[in-house]
């Protein structure tokens, strides 16, 4: 007799292809996760240290509902399955001059910091500007992230309904020309203009909108026990026990196409696993590119991935500190931003980065002896590695971070930094880049590619598709892809048993 074909091939097993693994199986479909990678997580990757595993990738959990719902719908509850401590403090901030600031997850807080470090003015300006970030984040949540197709004549309906939206928009003006309308003290324009880079842009080519990213961070950022990665680790659990199946450490090489709809997906070692649905959760470029042949290369245009966002040089290691006062998030910024965005889109290192550290194990005491730690710089996409590369980058990195006050001991080896080219082929076709499709410009959001595709039962997920970069917005992206397919399956077979373990939320 001849094998039962998979329903569902997943090709990747990042936050969105989880997501979608999790809602599929625990609808009763037959699942088949396949991924390159050796465990769960794509980007949110680990580097062994003597520490144990140090966080390689994304750092920051906010949108904490996104990720509840996904457990909630399956039946569970996310904090049965990572332990997560709000941070009170979301970010400390060090300048050159010596001044620091925290920000916290209280408005009010964060006025009172402000009042102290830049005086009443820019604490008044501060409560303006939290407003118009709150109010952008609302008006745009519902019919652009939470929504699993938006358009452009949608989004024009919306704002013609609310006028005050095209004013707190400002269309035509930069994040950074933005911010400084509405800031007068300068190192207050430079710190929310560093949001931009959460989804890989600059805030001289990035619009005014994402001003909003500040209000995603302030509703609250979490912190988990062990390590991102546990999120990822918990999410790829609960689906093998809905019955999910995972194939780790083999690459998809082709999707094939018969009668116009996909039929099967093969891997690197040859297997041929029949499919009459696939996820790629992937960067979709690869798509473009045509390393999943012919048939998925005609569903992406080049004009939904390139531009390409930025890429990182990431240090992943354990240490001793010394000096510095670190909270979990900490920020060290250059002396002067235009440098550093000018640096990057000329395709340089910046001699004047800012420099995020995240101090993995602080949070409530910090801890004595080695820690675990992640420094990520700002790079360009297409960087190509050099001997001198290495050599480079520590010589930007750790003497900047010494005149701020921050020293460690012993500093990384090489091999505990990753470079946008090992990024690139870590990630086949990203050219490195972390976040796909550029998000400069207005109409951005709208060019990237969507769940749906063009080939029946070909189906998109994961930070460079709609609706874009972020954990919550990968994991939006997985949830939008098995909605698309659970309400096809509606439609086309009323008679089709669907077991529901835990209750599933369709659109």
């Amino acid at each position: 007799m001849a094998a039962r074909p998979i329903d569902t091939v997943i090709i990747g097993a990042g936050i969105a292809g989880l997501s979608a693994a999790l809602r599929l199986a625990n609808a009763g479909l037959r699942v088949k996760v396949v991924d390159l990678h050796d465990q769960p997580g794509g980007k949110m990757r680990t580097l062994a240290s003597d520490a144990g595993p140090v966080d390689a990738g994304p750092t920051v959990m906010t949108m904490r509902p996104v990720f509840e719902r996904l457990f909630e719908d399956a039946g569970e509850r996310l904090e049965d399955h990572v332990t997560l401590h709000r941070e009170e403090t979301l970010a400390r901030h060090f300048w050159p001059d010596g001044s620091q600031l925290d920000l916290f997850d209280d408005a009010e807080k964060s006025a009172d910091a402000i009042h102290a470090f830049a005086g009443p003015k820019s604490a008044h300006e501060f409560r303006q500007f939290q407003t118009k970030a709150q109010s952008l984040f609302e008006a745009f949540e519902r019919p652009m992230m939470m929504a699993p197709t938006p358009s452009v004549a949608g989004l024009v309906r919306h704002v013609m309904l609310r006028p005050h939206l095209a004013r707190l928009m400002a269309p035509g003006k930069s994040l950074a020309a933005s911010l400084k309308a509405q800031f007068s003290d300068p190192r207050l324009r430079q710190l929310f203009g560093r949001y931009a880079t959460y989804v890989g842009g600059s805030p001289y080519q990035s619009p005014s909108l994402l001003s909003l990213i500040w209000e995603s961070e302030a509703r609250g950022v979490w912190r988990i026990k062990g390590g991102m990665h546990k999120l990822a680790k918990a999410m790829h659990d609960l689906a093998v026990a809905r019955g999910a199946e995972f194939q780790f450490g083999l690459g998809a090489t082709r999707i094939e196409r018969q009668d116009g709809a996909v039929s099967a997906v093969y891997l690197s070692d040859g297997q041929k696993l029949p499919a009459d649905r696939v996820i790629f959760n992937g960067d979709p470029r690869a798509l473009s590119q045509g390393l999943l042949g012919e048939a998925a290369a005609k569903t992406v245009p080049n004009t939904a991935v390139n531009p390409r966002s930025l890429s990182a040089w990431v240090w992943s290691f354990a240490a001793t500190p010394s000096g510095a006062d670190l909270a979990h998030h900490n920020v060290f910024f250059g002396q002067d931003p235009r440098s550093e965005f000018d640096a990057i889109e000329q395709g340089k290192m910046p001699v004047d980065p800012t420099l995020y550290v995240c101090a993995q194990d602080r949070g409530g005491t910090a801890p004595s002896g080695l820690e675990r730690f992640e420094i990520i710089m700002n790079a360009p996409a297409f960087s190509q590695t050099s001997p001198e590369e290495f050599a480079l980058c520590r010589a930007t990195t750790f003497p900047i971070l010494r005149e701020r006050g921050l020293a460690f001991s012993p500093e990384p080896p090489d091999q505990a930094l990753t470079t946008p080219a090992m990024f690139d082929r870590l990630f086949p076709a990203s050219g490195g880049s972390l976040y796909g499709l550029s998000p400069h410009g207005m109409m951005a959001a709208f060019k990237r590619p969507q769940i749906r595709t063009s080939l029946k039962g070909l189906f998109l997920a994961g930070g460079g598709v709609h609706p874009g970069a972020g954990i919550p917005m990968a994991c939006l992206s997985g949830q939008h892809a098995a909605e698309a397919i659970l309400s096809d399956l509606t439609l086309t077979s009323r008679s089709r048993p669907m077991a529901t373990r835990g209750g599933m939320s369709t659109a």
